[in-house]
């Protein structure tokens, strides 16, 4: 006879359900099986419980504060007592080890691998020096360090205005807070050197009672405001990036805005493209300097990172600067985000390999052929720049009038603005690629028609021989051609270093020894 289906067997008294003990008598062996399967579920269960109340020890423990401080404490390391796993991996900032195919943590002399570019800003600071930028525990050291900031010692003072602390240091937005905005950005550089002494940190990005990120420059509440935007609608995934973009960004010193104040500004009234903050800048007959050789009104682009990553596919698809630059680590049991800020190529399994499944080597070559397309038309530009320059100069030695050179300087403006806002840009070439290969294209054809304006208007005043270049194959050359006494720059700066820096840290320090932590367990 055909056995009832399962449902009726239990139901059915024909076919009742024998006890478990009946079943292990008739067979013995079940019960060892259950024996022992049953130690096995527990052992797994007991640890489970035990790491669940580990990573709860763990946490509790790495969020219990040690100390109470003010809201904007400017020394990382009061800060790090707190956050001490967060400040050990901040610390990592000051690694200059890693160096990728075209820049990194490393110290690397611009000029020296590039001398055209000491042609190309004749006459502006960054001819004297520029070296690639470090870890952000370097940010004080590296602009004493520099000769842009020059000697100010004996009455004598720097060429640069204290503008330019804004972004180095938490003591900023400490300063400002109590002198004012304008105030902080008024006078030259040397004369707050003793209030700014801690490097990028904490208080830069985070409110000191809540943690959460906090925009502490007023440039870019303003700029926000100007667009007709309230910064304070955005996102925490935007708060990843815009926190960045209170430095990492094209700017300019506005000195109409407050009288006798360089004002930091950003150009983005007109939106965040190469051609919209140039149509800015034109709009304002605006102008950073004044080129040496062939006097055109000219534009340095800063650090435009913010904004080529806004034309960029990672923007567009809402991943933001920290989701690659300060990837989320786990540690004793704690999620944290990285604050080693660093090239996501130092750290591929954490940034790239959280969405890109490729292998490390793969995803670097990647990056790389981009670079290396777009680095071989940003040296043509400027090839082509350098040839403009000389050329402009010979032009004036020839007699051209103001009216002569007018569209061709303007040409020269706007072909250099195009190549610095690819090369300063610190990452473009990855951020952006499709953009700044445009912009380098549109840049080339600039410089193109402006050097057919040069060739013209030198046969015009009856010049026909082929132009002379100089020989630029060094820094030093480069340095030389333009009217530099570096060996002067630099026997002042070293003095500098010497009798002045070590005041400024004197003065910090009895001034921080007032400032109120006290331990939570008093």
């Amino acid at each position: 006879m055909a056995q009832a289906p399962y449902e009726k067997r239990l139901t059915d008294k024909r076919y009742p359900m024998k006890p478990i003990s009946t079943q292990i008598k008739k067979k013995p062996w079940l019960g060892w099986i259950i024996f022992l399967g049953t130690i096995v579920v527990v052992f797994f269960l007991g640890l489970l419980a035990s790491s669940i109340m580990e990573r709860r020890s763990e946490a509790a423990f790495a969020f219990t504060p040690q100390v109470q401080y003010g809201d904007l404490e400017p020394r990382n390391e009061i800060w790090g007592k707190n956050f001490p796993t967060q400040y050990q991996s901040y610390k990592q900032t000051s690694d200059t080890l890693f160096k990728s195919k075209y820049n990194g943590s490393a110290t690397i002399d611009m000029l020296e691998v590039d001398p055209r570019l000491v042609v190309l800003w004749a006459g502006y600071g960054f001819s004297k020096d520029y070296n690639q930028g470090r870890g952000h525990s370097h940010a004080v050291k590296d602009l004493r360090h520099s000769l842009r900031t020059g000697a100010p010692m004996d009455g004598k003072k720097s060429p640069m205005p204290n503008t330019c602390w804004a972004c180095k240091s938490p003591d900023v937005p400490r300063l400002m807070n109590e002198v004012g905005v304008a105030e902080f950005y008024k006078g030259s550089w040397e004369s707050k050197g003793h209030e700014i002494v801690n490097s990028i940190g904490c208080s830069d990005c985070h409110d000191a009672q809540t943690m959460e990120l906090r925009i502490s420059r007023p440039a870019l509440v303003e700029a926000y405001e100007r667009m007709g935007k309230d910064i304070t609608d955005a996102s925490h995934q935007e708060m990843r990036s815009l926190v960045c973009a209170q430095c990492h960004v094209e700017y300019y010193f506005d000195k109409n805005k407050v009288e006798g104040v360089p004002y930091l500004t950003f150009p983005w009234d007109n939106g965040f493209s190469a051609e919209d903050m140039e149509d800015y800048y034109d709009q304002i007959e605006f102008a950073d300097w004044t080129h040496k050789l062939s006097k055109a009104p000219m534009l340095k682009a800063q650090h435009p990172g913010f904004e080529t990553y806004m034309t960029g596919v990672h923007a567009a698809r809402g991943v933001s600067c920290a989701d690659c630059h300060m990837p989320f680590m786990s540690e004793g049991g704690q999620k944290f985000t990285d604050h080693h800020v660093q090239s996501p190529l130092n750290n591929v399994a954490n940034s790239c390999q959280v969405c890109h499944r490729q292998a490390t080597e793969q995803l670097i070559s990647d990056v790389y052929e981009r670079q290396d397309r777009i680095i071989e038309n940003r040296d043509k530009l400027e090839e082509l720049l350098v040839r403009c320059h000389v050329e402009a100069k010979l032009a004036w030695e020839q007699g051209a009038t103001e009216a002569e050179m007018e569209e061709i300087l303007m040409d020269i403006r706007h072909a250099q603005w195009r190549w610095d806002y690819a090369a300063a840009s610190h990452g473009g070439s990855f951020h952006s690629p499709v953009e700044i290969s445009r912009v380098i294209g549109t840049g080339i054809v600039i410089a193109q028609e402006g050097r057919i304006k040069l060739s013209r208007l030198l046969m015009s005043k009856g010049y026909t021989a082929e132009v002379a270049y100089p020989d630029i194959s060094t820094k030093e050359k480069a340095q030389a051609f333009i009217g530099l006494d570096v060996a002067t720059m630099l026997a002042e700066k070293e003095e500098f270093l010497k009798s002045v820096t070590p005041q400024w840290d004197v003065k910090a320090a009895e001034r921080e020894a007032g400032y109120s932590v006290k331990s939570i367990f008093d």
